[in-house]
């Protein structure tokens, strides 16, 4: 039986504090990769600067894309190399390793954390057809 949808979960660790914490960057990002995935953005991303709320989070930059397939996220806290970035849609099949790549390279991560989860998977039994 097919799920719903999927959600990838990066997390990224030894990225670039220069790149972290480049709002453009994020943008850019957010920018592109709906087009390049084959994805609608509905509105134009945002990208939000996020102060320090202690030494677990030093702060950083936040952006939102909202596609008409679902969403993709970033947060980078340059101050430590980390970033967590979501990307969830309606459709499988989600390019996985082609995503990671793309961000590994955006913001010169040295190591990625990858989870992928399969949401909906009773979602044909409830829907009426």
């Amino acid at each position: 039986m097919e799920h719903f949808g999927e959600h990838l979960m990066i997390d990224g660790y030894q990225g670039s504090y220069e790149k972290l914490n480049d709002k453009e960057l994020v943008l850019q990002s957010l920018n592109e990769l709906p087009g390049i995935l084959g994805m609608h953005m509905l509105a134009d991303p945002v990208v939000y600067e996020a102060p320090s709320n202690g030494k677990k989070d030093p702060g950083g930059w936040s952006g939102f894309v909202v596609i008409a397939e679902s969403h993709i996220s970033v947060h980078t806290f340059p101050g430590n190399g980390f970033v967590t970035i979501d990307a969830y849609t309606c459709k499988n099949g989600l390019k996985v390793d082609f995503i990671a790549d793309y961000f590994k390279e955006k913001f010169s991560l040295g190591k990625l954390e990858i989870n992928l989860v399969e949401r909906g998977k009773e979602y044909r039994k409830y829907v009426m057809e």
